[in-house]
């Protein structure tokens, strides 16, 4: 197990700064993250903010806190961005599911560029029905808990489209920061509603130290744990599995190129911060709804129900953890599954002439590749659970204020890392054409005497 080299942040952006097409794509980021965090501050018509902000208060250690802080405190202030960028992850969650069995489907992903685009077009649709969907349930969780100002048809439908549009905004914004930014653009506004949270958690800390609630000694203690868990998710998520590559030797024309060694990269957390991403929206459609339906008179059959559902799924809970471990476990390998193919892999390296010692090109290879992979992604979704499910644990048993680390934490560390890793690869890419036009002009300047003396 080996850790990549590392960088230095600052004079990577000091770098950045100076390279024209780099500055304006990150003033453009900057620009996007600035109206996504303007638009968690505007309200849907016709709510009672101050209604609104005491139900969220009482659910703040639910899971309902969690999905606020994901999106920047636009849950609890009911703004246009409320339902955030849940409904395009699960119909991304749909449609990648699809393709596994859908015939049509898994056509699409041997299409190439052409495949994606048709695939990314029915994650639009899907995120449309899943917004209209969850945005209609929201309101009528509204109406019916006495949260609005005046109720009826007309503001559903009116809130109902205004927290679609929301929905579908972020995702064009989204999309726009992937093709003009620096980063994945759904993957930056999650992080900018986390990065919102900070100085707010730090104060309730704060405030609970001085109140009395938390002992100064555990709030040291916390300080380490949060340190000492970021330390730990950043080496986890550098370090690489090198499998050795040979290559035999080649003929090209009259000239015999000599054998080569390489190696192939394997991270222990193949597939980033997916699966608690996915993990948490499924757990939030049936929480959510549960807690919102939960409100009304204990004489009603529904409405216990409901309570004793949101009871079992809230944040802490034995349900909870249990079925966020597992979801947390399927999803990692399952997503891993998807974005890495051992036996295309395996063909690959037998078409370049490349072997692994000691294993058979091919079949052999395949298997061999699919068992270490296999083996990482059962001690990645280890490392995932463990990160996850420790502020759970703080939360239900010592009564931490914020929701500490978790996937918040990894989500910062996983994105921040991806995004200085593309900003690095943009700035290679605008020096590259100056390095070869330095080392034509140099190759030009050692040939001109020669040309000079025929």
């Amino acid at each position: 197990m080996a850790n990549s080299p590392t960088t230095n942040p600052a004079a990577t952006f000091a770098e950045a700064g100076r390279l024209g097409e780099i500055r304006t794509r990150l003033f453009f980021l900057l620009g996007a993250l600035v109206v996504y965090r303007i638009g968690t501050f505007i309200p849907v018509p016709g709510i009672d903010p101050v209604k609104v902000a005491n139900f969220f208060n009482d659910k703040a250690n639910t899971i309902l806190g969690v999905v606020n802080t994901f999106s920047g405190g636009a849950l609890q202030r009911l703004s246009i961005f409320a339902m955030g960028v849940m409904p395009y992850i699960s119909a991304s969650i749909i449609i990648q599911m699809l393709s596994m069995v859908v015939p049509t489907l898994m056509e699409y992903r041997k299409e190439g560029e052409a495949g994606r685009r048709k695939t990314t077009q029915l994650t639009r649709y899907a995120t449309v029905g899943l917004a209209v969907f969850q945005s209609f349930g929201a309101a009528a969780a509204l109406q019916n808990g006495g949260m609005v100002l005046a109720g009826g048809f007309q503001w559903m439908l009116v809130a109902t489209i205004t927290m679609t549009t929301g929905t579908l905004f972020l995702m064009w914004l989204g999309e726009q920061i992937t093709e003009r930014g620096i980063g994945n653009g759904i993957s930056m506004l999650i992080l900018s509603g986390i990065v919102a949270g900070i100085p707010g958690a730090i104060s309730r800390t704060f405030n609970s130290v001085n109140s009395g609630e938390i002992l100064p000694i555990f709030a040291i203690v916390l300080v380490i744990i949060v340190v000492g868990v970021t330390y730990f998710c950043v080496f986890v998520e550098r370090a690489q599995r090198r499998i050795t590559v040979h290559y035999a030797k080649r003929q090209v024309g009259r000239r015999l190129y000599a054998g080569q060694s390489s190696h192939l990269p394997f991270k222990l957390n193949m597939s980033g911060v997916i699966p608690p991403i996915f993990a948490s929206s499924l757990l939030l459609f049936p929480a959510t709804m549960a807690s919102f339906f939960a409100t009304g008179t204990t004489d009603n059959k529904w409405t216990l129900f409901m309570q004793r559902v949101q009871a079992a799924l809230n944040y802490g809970q034995p349900l909870h953890l249990v079925l966020y471990a597992a979801l947390i476990l399927g999803f990692t390998f399952f997503y891993t599954a998807l974005v890495f193919n051992a036996r295309d892999t395996a063909d690959n390296l037998k078409k370049s002439g490349a072997f692994i010692p000691g294993i058979r090109p091919g079949q052999q290879t395949g298997e061999y590749i699919d068992k270490v992979l296999s083996r990482l992604t059962l001690w990645g979704a280890f490392y995932i659970m463990a990160v996850c499910l420790l502020p759970e644990f703080l939360v239900s048993s010592q009564g931490v204020p914020f929701q500490f680390g978790g996937t918040s934490l990894l989500i910062v560390v996983v994105v921040v890392m991806d995004f200085m890793a593309q900003l690095q690869a943009h700035m290679m890419s605008n020096q590259y054409p100056g390095l070869m036009k330095k080392a034509n002009l140099l190759g030009a300047g050692r040939g001109a005497p020669g040309q000079g003396e025929r």
